[in-house]
């Protein structure tokens, strides 16, 4: 009995120590709570705070436009074995096209590093295009005889091994396609095209009209259309239409290929009016020669202030002196012409008066130390300058030779690029053809060039004769000078030495 009232007893304040502590607990748990909901409330708000900045910089942000390098390499070519893309170079630094002319290796044959690997028209002559790596020829994706080649454009396709060959059968250059986004202009007139077949009810009034209708609104229904820049240009310089055209590149994009059909339904519209003016004429189309010549000699007369100042020499002596020497050499084959005579006192004038062998490099004058004579030479396809070089340490009869020799390379189109770039003051001949004097455009960068007409015959006082007079040959010249570089009084001085080596041949060994 005693035992059990003890152990109750102890269970009674058992329980009242737990209760006691559990009064305890419930207050630090209000004030806990309420702690937790402060620092809950303050990690609400600084939420809400940073919401809202990431909200207002999200709105406030430009959105950015997919340009054609964010997606030209998405596809990596997974599918395909190691390759080498060959794009079309730039073997000339004013080139911006090229045709090709023919290629020497066929699809599949195997190349060696600087085997010919086709022939390529500059705009100055035809070079051959060396392999640039070994390997096998997998595929050719611009054929012999294409002109107006954009240089950049995937030429060829070279794999590591035979096997790979096979792999590249069907493949199609798509480089154009990504282009095709970031040409923002473009879309403006193709959606503008539609703008005239907009009232498609017009197919109501007549059966015939209604097909013609049905083409626009059917490209218009397409949205944008796709095309290489190249067919692009074509399409703005020949006023064609790219909707309704049906392209064979990648995705159905439109390659300038596709516009031959269009540009052949586009001729006899052009024709027609000409026809009704009664004359008669043939379109001959510019080669890239041609273009360039046209633009930079354009440039050389709008940019260049052109002066030109003009006198008469006196060649007798340099006549006589060229007879014996020809007579002298007439054995060895060598047979030197006044021109070479010309290139020789033109080298050792511009010794003499180094202003005229100076170039204008928008912030300096360069002045050079050597004498790099261009030399006009006339081709079936345009005007080229092969350059003699060091024609100031240089004879005559070498210079002869190297004349001959550039002058057959020029017109056979197999000049190198380093034998017509450059030079440092140019000389143009149109005495051959009977031409007295004329005056002839600079060749930027150069600051002179020397214009030379025919020899004629011309009765001078003489006090020496019994007639008093006598008849002497006459060479007329004409120098071109670029005002920012040589003053009148540098020209007068420079074709005072030219006159005294050109009369007296002697003089240029002093």
């Amino acid at each position: 009995m005693l035992r059990s009232l003890a152990t109750t007893r102890n269970e009674i304040g058992a329980l009242r120590s737990v209760l006691l502590r559990s009064n305890n607990n419930a207050a630090y748990i209000r004030r806990s709570a309420g702690n937790l909901g402060v620092r809950a409330l303050s990690s609400q708000l600084i939420n809400a705070r940073n919401l809202q900045n990431i909200r207002s910089k999200l709105a406030n942000r430009q959105p950015q436009s997919l340009t054609g390098w964010s997606c030209n390499f998405a596809r990596a070519y997974a599918s395909l074995p190691d390759h080498m893309r060959v794009p079309l170079p730039a073997l000339s630094p004013t080139m911006e096209r090229g045709s090709i002319v023919s290629w020497e290796k066929k699809e599949g044959d195997k190349l060696n590093e600087g085997d010919l690997l086709c022939e390529i028209e500059t705009d100055k002559a035809t070079m051959g295009f060396e392999t640039p790596e070994e390997g096998y020829l997998a595929k050719i994706l611009i054929q012999g005889g294409t002109k107006d080649v954009p240089v950049g454009q995937l030429l060829c396709i070279i794999v590591p091994d035979q096997e790979s060959v096979a792999a590249f059968k069907d493949f199609k250059d798509d480089g154009a396609a990504p282009a095709a986004p970031a040409a923002a202009p473009a879309p403006a007139p193709a959606a503008a095209a539609p703008a005239p077949a907009a009232p498609p009810p017009v197919s109501a009034p007549a059966a015939a009209p209604a097909p013609a209708a049905a083409t626009p609104a059917a490209a218009g229904t397409q949205g944008r259309v796709y095309a290489s820049p190249m067919a692009k240009r074509l399409a703005e310089a020949q006023q064609l239409r790219l909707q309704g055209c049906k392209g064979s590149g990648v995705h159905g994009s439109i390659k300038s290929g596709d516009l031959a059909g269009q540009q052949a339904a586009a001729k006899p519209a052009a024709a027609a009016p000409a026809k009704a003016a009664g004359a008669r004429f043939q379109d001959i189309p510019v080669t890239n020669m041609r273009a360039v010549i046209a633009k930079r000699l354009l440039e050389s007369k709008t940019q260049l202030p052109h002066y030109y100042v003009t006198v008469q020499c006196q060649v007798d002596k340099l006549l006589k002196f060229r007879a014996a020497i020809n007579k002298k050499h007439e054995k060895q084959g060598a047979r030197v012409s006044v021109n070479d005579f010309i290139i020789k006192a033109v080298a050792i004038a511009s010794l003499k008066v180094p202003e005229a062998n100076s170039a204008w490099m928008d912030t300096v004058i360069r002045q050079y130390d050597d004498v790099d004579v261009s030399v006009a030479v006339s081709t079936d396809k345009g005007l080229i300058t092969p350059i003699v070089f060091n024609a100031d340490r240089k004879g005559v009869l070498e210079i002869s030779k190297d004349v001959k020799a550039l002058a057959a390379k020029a017109r056979d189109n197999k000049l190198q690029p380093h034998e017509f770039q450059g030079g440092t003051i140019s000389v143009s001949n149109l005495g051959m053809f009977g031409v007295n004097q004329f005056a002839a455009v600079i060749n930027p960068p150069q600051s002179c060039i020397l214009a030379i007409g025919t020899t004629t015959k011309q009765l001078v006082a003489d006090p020496d004769s019994l007639k008093g007079f006598k008849e002497v040959n006459v060479l007329t010249v004409t120098l071109s000078a670029d005002h920012r570089v040589v003053d009148g009084a540098v020209a007068a001085r420079w074709l005072q030495h030219f006159r005294d080596y050109i009369e007296d041949p002697a003089n240029m060994i002093l």
